[in-house]
């Protein structure tokens, strides 16, 4: 039989356990007696002895901090938070009136004048609330937003190979030192902080005086060719930005090696989208909504959910590779290659005419076979057979399909997988 101590004791070790206070009392039914336990619905998670656990499969599991700050703050926006160790005398003016100039000639935001009251702008824009400051006010329009959010900055970084041409590869056999691989030079490094538009501006520039460019020039028209199309770089720098995890302090990153760049921000993809849904239509979920929509309104960002298209219709439309999106080391990056496939690049490798002949075919057409290059090339079946698998030793093309009539060959991405096969860089049929 239960007594009221013994139910007292129950909910005593409840509140203990779980802290949380449940209603109990004792039912008959057919003779018997029952605790009847009645809890009400919580809206803040409950712990056990002062742990947090989650479902994984058929096991419950100790949630990690990571994890327990990202289910605690589910739902919360960072940029709508208030900041209230600010005022509006941290807000950068001149940014807030080129912002209105730049929202004009959008025609997305027309009903302010430069000379508005900038409390007024940020109420009606959603900034400001009550008189106060947004983190998204201080991290658009801040005269120095790192004096509230210290990684809020962007890191542009230049890194080269020892070993950064193709004669070079020549004089491996000697070295067999690979180290240089694994760990580059840094041989250029820029900090940019400042408010995002700074951010944007700057490290465009920043990326520019990294790579080069070449003018193709017809007539009196002058052409530059950059070594990635401006568009695709100015996309991936805007949402690394735009949608990266503010309350992770670590900074947004982009990375320049010599044949391709990588771009970084910490926070993996919102929403339950995975990488194979960013390249077919998909909704917007930004991560930081009041960021996105002012960008948005400042002609960075056109509609909603339709910049990684954007970004792989540039790079092809230069002729480059279609970009790699990943989600690794808690973050989202992407990388652009550069197109190491050209006439020159070939040739200084040691490749024959066919050769030559057949990797601009694949990076016309996408995709080559043993007959397509008999054709092309008008060889005999063995001579083609060797060209290819001389091209695919020395990591150029990569062999895909059942063995047989279902065989054929790609490119392979990047300058990093020739480099795997230093051995032999003239290896082909000279016949």
């Amino acid at each position: 039989m239960f007594s009221q101590e013994s139910i007292q004791t129950i909910a005593e070790k409840i509140v203990n356990k779980l802290r949380i206070h449940p209603k109990i009392s004792l039912e008959e039914k057919e003779g018997k007696q029952i605790i009847k336990i009645e809890v009400s619905p919580s809206g803040i998670p409950i712990s056990l002895d002062g742990r947090y656990y989650k479902r994984v499969g058929n096991t419950t599991r100790e949630m990690t901090p990571d994890e327990l700050k990202d289910f605690l703050l589910k739902g919360t926006h960072w940029d709508s938070m208030i900041n209230e160790e600010s005022s509006f005398d941290d807000i950068d003016t001149d940014t807030v009136r080129m912002f209105i100039r730049m929202a004009k000639e959008t025609g997305r935001q027309t009903i302010f004048t430069e000379d508005e009251n900038i409390q007024k702008i940020f109420e009606h824009l959603g900034l400001a609330k009550k008189g106060k400051l947004t983190n998204a006010s201080l991290l658009l329009f801040g005269k120095h937003p790192q004096k509230h959010f210290i990684n809020a900055s962007l890191r542009v970084i230049r890194l080269k190979n020892l070993v950064s041409t193709w004669s070079d590869f020549k004089y491996w056999d000697e070295l067999e030192d690979w180290r240089h691989l694994k760990n580059p030079k840094t041989v250029g490094d820029k900090l940019i902080e400042g408010n995002l538009f700074k951010q944007i501006f700057e490290g465009e520039s920043a990326i520019k005086s990294f790579i080069d460019v070449i003018y193709d020039i017809k007539g009196l028209q002058r052409k530059e060719i950059w070594d990635y199309p401006l568009p695709a770089i100015r996309e991936a720098l805007i949402n690394a930005l735009a949608h990266r995890d503010y309350f992770k302090p670590v900074q947004t990153q982009v990375k320049i090696f010599d044949d391709h760049i990588w771009f970084y921000n910490i926070g993996t993809l919102p929403g339950g989208l995975t990488v194979e849904d960013l390249k077919k239509p998909h909704p917007s979920i930004p991560r930081n909504p009041l960021i996105a929509r002012i960008l948005y309104l400042a002609g960075f960002i056109e509609v909603m959910g339709s910049g990684i298209g954007r970004m792989i219709d540039s790079l092809k439309s230069q002729g480059l590779p279609e970009p790699d999106f990943k989600e690794e080391m808690g973050g989202f990056s992407v990388r652009f290659y550069k197109d190491i496939y050209t006439e020159e690049n070939l040739r200084a490798m040691g490749l024959n005419e066919r050769q030559i002949k057949a990797v601009l075919y694949v990076k016309e057409k996408g995709k080559i076979t043993n007959r397509e290059y008999q054709e092309l090339t008008l060889v005999s079946k063995p001579t083609s057979t060797r060209d290819l698998q001389a091209l695919v030793e020395l990591g150029l093309l990569e062999q895909r399909g059942i063995t047989g009539k279902g065989t054929y060959y790609v490119l392979v991405k990047g300058l990093q997988t020739a480099q795997r096969t230093h051995k032999g860089l003239t290896k082909g049929s000279k016949e």
